[in-house]
């Protein structure tokens, strides 16, 4: 629980409207499950972010960093601490031949005319993908539909379609715990599938610098969005409460088909299921708990090690005590 002394440290810098005490995860996840945490803030930039980091480490208080919750599991009970969610929601496009630093060592279609956008972290990747079609840019429509934000994606190099983060990432700007700014470009963040260096070392994503191109008529742009968007109502079970694709893809096999053949489509633990309509999601029918998804997400891991001998992992993350 955090004191008093310590709260009225944060409402010196951050406006009391983004300090929430002993705040509901639930209400901050896409899985619409979690128990409390014990501070819950909103940082709206760099400077919030440190000040945060230094409450942080003068009172040894436990900092977990989130986005829009949309790949996370809350456990039942809660997060110690500060859970500080980054909110730096900006968007700037600049023209290839004004930053023409970023792309030195790249090889590109002369024919083609690229932009290079600028995103804060916090911004929503369905709001970035309809500034980029107001301004006929391409090759976002594959994250359009993705209900997160860019430092979330880019942390787990989100991807669809064919298409992943690492296609599309110049630069990110980010924050070590010790306040110092860093930045990485598409190398030295180590983009794998699923997997970035975000996931092991405690760095703070602020931005990133994509580089997209412009395309002649925006018609095609929107056709693809259109396109994904009834693709994904038909084969995801949007209509339920998930963090997205529970499970990794395996590197031989499709882990939804594995599960699918075992049988579990409609299978439940309390309020947990296995999406009758698309077996890699687990689903919240309304009165899901974490332990009900953790025993279900056992029992699947099982119930495919025995049917096929594989191990498959998981894709979300779990958070708490």
């Amino acid at each position: 629980m955090i004191n008093p002394q310590i709260y009225n440290q944060l409402v010196e810098k951050i406006s009391k409207e983004r300090i929430f005490i002993d705040e509901p995860m639930k209400k901050h996840t896409s899985f619409k499950i979690g128990g409390n945490a014990d501070i819950f803030i909103k940082a709206k930039n760099v400077e919030e972010i440190k000040f945060i980091l230094e409450i942080s480490k003068e009172h040894d208080i436990p900092l977990t960093i989130i986005g829009n919750g949309s790949n996370v599991l809350v456990k039942d009970n809660g997060i110690q601490g500060i859970v500080l969610k980054i909110d730096i929601d900006e968007i700037e496009i600049s023209n290839l031949e004004d930053e023409k630093k970023y792309c030195e060592d790249m090889v590109l279609d002369e024919n083609e005319k690229y932009a290079i956008v600028t995103v804060g972290a916090g911004t929503p990747l369905g709001k970035l993908a309809q500034v980029l079609l107001k301004n006929s840019i391409s090759g976002f429509e594959f994250a359009s539909g993705i209900p997160g934000t860019i430092g979330g994606a880019i942390r787990m190099n989100a991807g669809a379609y064919g298409t992943e983060f690492k296609d599309i990432v110049l630069e990110t700007t980010c924050l070590d715990l010790d306040k110092n700014i860093i930045k990485l470009n598409n190398k030295q963040q180590k983009f794998e599938y699923r997997e970035s260096i975000f996931k092991y070392k405690s760095l703070i994503i602020l931005e990133s610098k994509l580089l997209l191109k412009y395309e002649c008529n925006s018609i095609n742009i929107k056709e693809k969005m259109d396109e994904y968007k009834t693709n994904r109502l038909e084969k995801q079970p949007i209509d339920f409460p998930s963090a997205g694709s529970t499970f990794k893809r395996g590197r031989d096999f499709i882990t939804a088909k594995l599960i699918d053949e075992c049988g579990l489509k409609g299978y439940s633990i309390g309020g947990a299921q296995v999406s009758t309509k698309h077996a890699g999601f687990i689903v919240n029918k309304g009165s899901a708990t974490a332990e009900d998804v953790l025993n279900l997400v056992d029992f699947i891991k099982k119930s495919v090690f025995e049917k096929f001998g594989k191990n498959i992992e998981l894709e979300i993350e779990v958070l708490g005590k």
